[in-house]
């Protein structure tokens, strides 16, 4: 576990992190990831072919609950990270507790934004910030029938 602690963070490192480790192209991309599934990877996968370095901002805990109800999370902030820096695609994560990730977007300063189509490029939180730096933003089709969502009902008319 202490490998996956070193590539988590921390909020007021990320301006420092970008400086010393990630010089090339960093891509972010940003969620809650509160039970993994094919969707998450799909993305994750197509995210980090946009650069060399794919920073993962997750919701904290208490920022999902605010967003999802109080049945949520599913999984803690520290297990979600864990999980999603098993991946080969996913170099680093950084827990924020703000209901959006634009103060982290800020700090880091990515040089590719990335999230799903289901989002409008002016829904895309951080986008305008981004490209004012000269960066982009990428939108990545979803794969259909996946979503945590969905999956949470599913499991549940089948219990």
């Amino acid at each position: 576990m202490d490998e996956a602690n070193s590539r988590v963070l921390e909020s007021e490192d990320l301006g420092r992190f970008r400086e010393e480790h990630c010089t090339d192209r960093i891509v972010f991309t940003n969620g809650c990831f509160d039970l993994l599934h094919r969707g998450h990877v799909w993305l994750l996968g197509r995210a980090r072919e946009f650069g060399s370095c794919l920073i993962v901002g997750i919701n904290s805990d208490d920022s999902l609950r605010r967003l999802k109800g109080a049945s949520r999370p599913l999984m803690h902030q520290d297990d979600r990270a864990f999980i999603l820096l098993q991946l080969r695609s996913v170099d680093y994560v950084t827990v924020f507790d703000e209901d959006t990730p634009l103060e982290t977007i800020r700090k880091l300063k990515p040089d590719v934004l990335v999230k799903g189509a289901e989002y409008e490029k002016d829904e895309i939180v951080g986008g305008d910030y981004v490209e004012a730096l000269g960066g982009r933003v990428e939108r990545i089709e979803m794969l259909e029938s996946y979503s945590t969502s969905d999956l949470i009902e599913r499991i549940k008319r089948e219990a």
